[in-house]
């Protein structure tokens, strides 16, 4: 509730308390994922998802500032955002872990195929990118050098930051299906569906819904670990455990309210669009899932 509040305070603010809100805003997006992780799955797979995620964005930020790789050219506002590292301020490496971190559950929620997962991760994080980069170069956080070289309506921000994007979340994805093979979940697997935690005699033919009613999409409540036997099946369409509600929450959340937050306070329609379509390749299908399973 308080990282919404102070989300929905962002168009109100500027200046210096603007900066202030953006911090703040990362810091509660990472603390939630940190701490929801910790919940569910454990201190070592909260503290590999830090490492892997916030570690390697930061790599790659500075790298990228310093030599254009693997995003474009690019540099960082001074002393907007705190205290930095070789140009990149120390908050960035957060914000990379409070946007992913709902987005790699809610892949896991689509699909119990790690390729897949890793897949829609990569898409999903260029879609909320979709959304963060239009809002932070609107407010002068940072500016790229390639002008002119981007989407219709976003030409400041070029094509390569969004394959950037692409790339390195797929790789963060890789190594958070290595995470999930090495930790695994424990007592806490969040994202086995619920009629696969029934004992087996309690589950019949009779209770498995027919293909029209659980749709054409062929997506499935995922298990958070690759390696586990339930992969290689597929369960029926279940509601979203208890475990999950929090990260799909800050999924919805951050699709559905910063594409209004786009199109209406900040007058950033192109971004409003884009984003909406990018996240939406996830949260479409989410959004499906969970009016099916309520109806059945």
């Amino acid at each position: 509730m308080l990282l919404v509040l102070v989300q929905i305070s962002y168009p109100l603010a500027s200046g210096d308390a603007r900066d202030l809100v953006t911090v703040l805003v990362v810091l509660l997006s990472a603390g939630t994922a940190v701490v929801h992780a910790v919940a569910t799955r454990g201190i070592r797979y909260a503290s590999g998802f830090v490492v892997i995620v916030s570690g390697l964005g930061l790599v790659a930020e500075i790298v990228g500032t310093a030599t254009g790789f693997p995003f474009g050219c690019y540099e960082y506002a001074d002393g907007r955002l705190g205290p930095a590292v070789a140009a990149v301020p120390l908050v960035v490496a957060l914000a990379w872990t409070g946007g992913l971190y709902p987005v790699w559950m809610v892949a896991g929620l689509l699909t119990r195929r790690w390729a897949g997962r890793v897949v829609l991760t990569a898409v999903g994080a260029v879609g909320w990118d979709l959304f963060l980069d239009p809002q932070m170069v609107a407010d002068g956080q940072w500016t790229w050098c390639a002008a002119g070289r981007g989407l219709p309506g976003l030409a400041e921000i070029p094509y390569t930051n969004y394959l950037g994007w692409f790339a390195l979340a797929l790789v963060m994805a890789l190594l958070l299906t290595g995470l999930d093979r090495v930790v695994g979940t424990g007592n806490a697997n969040t994202f086995t569906p619920a009629a696969e935690r029934l004992p087996t005699t309690a589950q019949t033919p009779a209770a498995a819904p027919d293909a029209a009613e659980a749709g054409t999409l062929a997506l499935e409540l995922g298990t958070p670990d690759p390696t586990s036997p339930e992969h290689e099946s597929r369960g029926p369409v279940s509601p979203i455990s208890a475990d999950a509600v929090v990260p799909a929450a800050v999924f919805m959340w951050t699709w559905l309210g910063s594409t209004l937050a786009h199109a209406v306070f900040l007058d950033l329609p192109y971004s409003a669009w884009y984003g909406c379509v990018g996240l939406g390749v996830l949260g479409t299908p989410l959004l499906v899932r969970s009016v099916l399973a309520r109806r059945g």
